[in-house]
């Protein structure tokens, strides 16, 4: 596949991403310390939020399937994404003096409307511009190795406007600059496969038939599962990092943003890495190798307290290689599971297979935070003062702990994943 291609598809990712980890990392403090807001309300903000993108995200995936027209199913609907996007990080990432948590559940609302409307058809684009199993993975490292370069420049970004609020004000100027101009090269260069008529939607098929189809298939519910349960695992030291280490290990501001950016650095320069291991065995289990390592490095965080900022920025780096395999590689696996539906049906569906994707992402994300901040509350946990040891091993134990367990259980679910190259080569033959 041509570079230019790779690099116009991949670059909506970079600015999408530049949102994805300040929304669930730095915005929850942000709206808790300056604004007063109750952690516990946020928490549950963000679960009702999940719960309603488990309509919208299905919807959006099963409406890109059937969006007719000369500029494409998925392109249609990056393209109006843009100005719901701009508006809504606007609102949520600079908002008032005055705002609270009304003003705050109503634009991470229009946030994450926006998100699902770019993110479900672009994720099913991917999908379907790459060829084979082997592109697949190509496609799926370009796009989230850019997600980590724009990770890493949010961080950058929110460190250099002095973090807190005119941090994220930096993030929100960066994106409304950037990602209309990112969408408007993917849509230039990036061709958008039109499909025959009725390929997308079989006579009789239905969203509700869709969704029952997609239930009955074995290899999509055992991965969207594990994706889900090591989701979650992801979701709880992303959603703790700063309460962590400022709280557990008594680090500086300076300091986390350091932590940040090694973290995801790291992960850049392993998504080559996990991209060449996929590339010469089954990705499930090179996935599940890189769980394993993860959780032998994660477990030492449990130890560490306050000082321990070396030790833990070693820790940071090891575990942020095994993260970019995180990225690459579960997507491209469910590239592969659309595949051989195309292949088994006939069916091009990609919009509704990663609209359940999205609603997994989200959902682990969210209720494990939400999760953690409700339990953090119960231990009498204090964003802005100080705590006791009995909320602090709360913390960690959130923090470090679970997510171990978490990806174990993950590791299991998809050991014995049976996808791969030489099944998906004989579904294309027959």
């Amino acid at each position: 596949m041509p570079l230019s291609l790779l690099v116009a598809y991949a670059a909506p990712a970079l600015l999408l991403a530049a949102l994805y980890l300040p929304l669930f990392t730095y915005v929850t403090p942000f709206y808790a310390e300056e604004r007063g807001v109750s952690l516990a309300a946020l928490g549950v903000a963000w679960i009702v939020i999940r719960l309603f993108d488990a309509v919208s995200d299905p919807a959006i995936g099963w409406l890109s399937d059937r969006t007719p027209g000369r500029l494409g199913r998925r392109r249609t609907w990056l393209l109006i994404s843009v100005p719901v996007i701009v508006l809504g990080v606007w609102q949520a990432f600079v908002p008032p003096e005055d705002a609270g948590l009304t003003h705050a559940i109503v634009w991470l609302f229009v946030l994450t409307v926006g998100w699902s409307m770019a993110q479900t058809p672009y994720a099913a684009w991917g999908a379907e511009v790459a060829p084979d199993y082997r592109a697949r993975t190509t496609v799926t490292a370009w796009r989230e190795a850019l997600v980590l370069v724009g990770t890493v420049a949010s961080t950058l970004l929110y460190v250099a406007g002095g973090q807190g609020g005119d941090g994220l004000a930096w993030i929100a100027i960066a994106v409304a600059v950037g990602l209309p101009l990112a969408v408007l090269l993917a849509f230039w260069r990036v061709p958008d496969p039109q499909v025959p008529p009725g390929a997308a939607a079989p006579a009789g098929l239905g969203w509700r038939e869709g969704l029952a189809a997609l239930g009955a298939n074995a290899p999509f519910r055992r991965l969207i599962g594990a994706w889900f349960v090591n989701g979650a695992a992801n979701a709880l030291p992303a959603s703790l990092f700063l309460f962590f280490v400022e709280h557990r290990l008594e680090a500086s501001d300076d300091e986390a943003g350091l932590l940040f950016l090694l973290y995801f650095l790291a992960a850049v320069l392993g998504v080559p890495f996990w991209n060449w291991a996929a590339r010469r065995g089954a990705k499930h289990r090179v996935w599940g190798a890189a769980m394993v390592y993860a959780c032998a490095i994660f477990g030492a965080a449990l130890f560490l307290g306050p000082g321990d900022v070396a030790a833990f920025a070693v820790i940071t780096v090891l575990t942020g290689l095994a993260f970019g395999a995180d990225l690459a590689l579960p997507p491209a696996i469910q590239a592969d599971v659309v595949a051989a539906d195309t292949a088994e049906t006939g069916a091009r569906r990609a919009g509704i297979f990663f609209a359940l994707w999205q609603v997994a992402t989200k959902s682990a994300l969210a209720l494990a935070s939400g999760a953690a901040y409700l339990t953090l509350d119960a231990a009498g946990f204090q964003a802005t003062g100080d705590n006791d040891a009995t909320a602090l091993l709360a913390l960690a134990l959130l923090y470090a702990g679970a997510p171990i367990v978490l990806k174990l259980v993950a590791v299991w679910m998809m050991w014995g994943f049976d996808l791969d190259a030489q099944r998906l080569r004989a579904l294309g033959a027959a």
